[in-house]
């Protein structure tokens, strides 16, 4: 009698940590919250700076004229462009 409550006692102990719903499957879960927690806050980060850069992009005529010259490679109208052998 003892025998069998032990051995149905350690057949629920193994269901309990290796069943579908088990603890091993909580640990997994668990990780997997924490990793989608991470990379939304990264994803939040990342909102609030083209945010930022799309409100300047619509506001600020010297950072849209920056983003041209840096980005675009445009010119100013009364700029003065020399091209020597040291630029392709």
């Amino acid at each position: 009698m003892v025998v069998g409550a032990l051995a149905i006692m350690l057949n629920l102990l193994m269901w309990i940590v290796f069943g579908d719903n088990g603890w091993v499957e909580l640990s997994r879960l668990k990780e997997k919250k924490r990793l989608a927690v991470e990379q939304n806050e990264i994803l939040a980060e990342e909102n609030v700076g083209l945010y930022r850069i799309i409100e300047r992009l619509k506001d600020d005529p010297v950072y849209i004229e920056s983003v041209a010259r840096n980005e675009l490679g445009m010119v100013g109208k009364d700029d003065v462009v020399v091209i020597g052998p040291w630029r392709k």
